[in-house]
């Protein structure tokens, strides 16, 4: 539950956005393999009559095309694609340049003597690649070749949870229950924690501050990084709010919450997913459709859903979103007609509630909040009201993930 009992909630909110600020390529890492450490084949004119085997061929200055060489350096030119130059060193003469990209896909280029070819190539999957040159001269039957391993720039996202790393209110995931005083930071461990991977590169939180005294901000940013000037939640005195949170993770797995306002806040941060460089769920997005709505009937019985009660709705082969192969989905969940203060909580369908949630309301309050969450083996997820008293729930689906 990330309402405080006796803490009031402020005003409505409006749709809440998840923040992809900070989703470009960070950091990009260089690939190289010099030009030293090409490897020359060539072939005798004419093959021996002797029974006897071939000696293999010396390599002498006077060989054909003796300066024939093969440099490379490779970066990232988005989540998925390679920018590769390839530079040749070679005597005036026509060349064929042939790149193996290490997924099965080849291209071909031409070149005349010693120059510079930027070419580009797109992976169907994240991964490491063994990208492989071969650079030919055909008069003088004379080719070299080099490689360079690759590891794509992007980050696949792998549904986790819903689960609460951190509580200031009781110490969860803190070294003591304790606010998070102002112009500070909590320090949250991410890669390493429960079953989430170490080298996570993103982290999908359901950020909520709670416990206000003053009006502030709370900015997410990766450990090791400068704080950015952005904020990713808001809030005024006496106010519990949330928001869902896409934030790059440091180099030691951690990330920070950073209390911009003027006095102590608690928060509270669930964790719905991670990105890794490694293939597992992409994106794909969708056109707003009501998949609930409880003042009409759509998607589950018609009627408040009532005080500590739940639904499950099917996500799964309804709409467009396919009817197998779908990992998680986006959703904005919006809460309205509440006759208490509460939360609602969504999670997969075939476990218990977690102690989590996505909306924070207050008596008589419309308000929403983007959700990503993964989807139960049988292609529903629950929503549960944590207040006392019933409320009216909306889902629109936005979007779904998959392999």
């Amino acid at each position: 539950m990330a309402h405080a009992a006796g803490t009031d909630s402020g005003d409505a909110q409006g749709i809440s956005k998840p923040d992809l600020a900070q989703a470009g390529l960070k950091n990009t890492a260089k690939f190289s393999s010099p030009a030293a450490r090409s490897v020359r084949q060539s072939a005798p004119a004419t093959a021996p009559k002797s029974r006897l085997a071939a000696a293999p061929m010396a390599e002498t200055t006077d060989a054909a095309n003796p300066t024939l060489a093969v440099g490379l350096d490779a970066s990232a030119a988005s989540a998925h694609a390679i920018e590769l130059h390839t530079s040749v060193t070679s005597a005036t003469t026509p060349l064929d340049i042939t790149v193996a990209w290490g997924d099965g896909a080849t291209t071909t280029a031409s070149a005349s003597g010693t120059q510079s070819v930027i070419s580009e190539h797109t992976y169907a999957e994240l991964g490491t690649y063994t990208v492989k040159v071969t650079v030919t001269d055909k008069a003088a039957n004379t080719s070299v070749t080099n490689e360079v391993a690759f590891t794509t720039a992007g980050s696949d996202y792998t549904p986790y949870g819903p689960t609460r790393l951190l509580d200031t209110r009781n110490g969860t995931g803190a070294p003591k229950a304790a606010k998070v005083a102002p112009y500070s930071s909590a320090h949250l461990k991410i890669g390493g924690n429960g079953s989430i991977p170490a080298g996570v590169t993103a982290v999908v939180l359901n950020v909520t501050v709670t416990s206000t005294t003053s009006g502030g901000h709370i900015t997410a940013f990766a450990d090791g990084d400068e704080k950015p000037s952005t904020s990713n939640v808001n809030f005024v005195p006496g106010q519990t709010v949330p928001n869902l949170v896409i934030v790059p993770v440091g180099e030691n797995g951690y990330v920070n919450l950073y209390n911009g306002g003027w006095e102590p806040v608690d928060l509270i941060a669930d964790v719905t997913g991670y990105f890794t460089q490694t293939a597992s769920s992409g994106y794909t997005p969708l056109a707003p459709q009501r998949f609930v709505d409880t003042r009409s009937g759509t998607g589950t019985a018609k009627g408040q859903l009532a005080g500590y009660g739940s639904f499950g709705t099917q996500i799964t082969g309804l709409g467009k979103v396919p009817a197998s192969g779908v990992t998680a989905v986006a959703l904005n969940v919006t809460v309205t007609n509440p006759r208490s203060d509460g939360h609602l909580t969504v999670y997969p369908s075939g476990q218990q509630a977690p102690t989590a949630s996505n909306v924070n309301f207050t008596t008589g309050q419309t308000i929403a909040n983007s959700v990503i969450v993964p989807v139960g083996p049988d292609g529903r997820i629950n929503i549960r009201n944590g207040g006392w008293n019933p409320a009216d729930v909306i889902v629109d689906v936005v979007g779904y993930y998959s392999p």
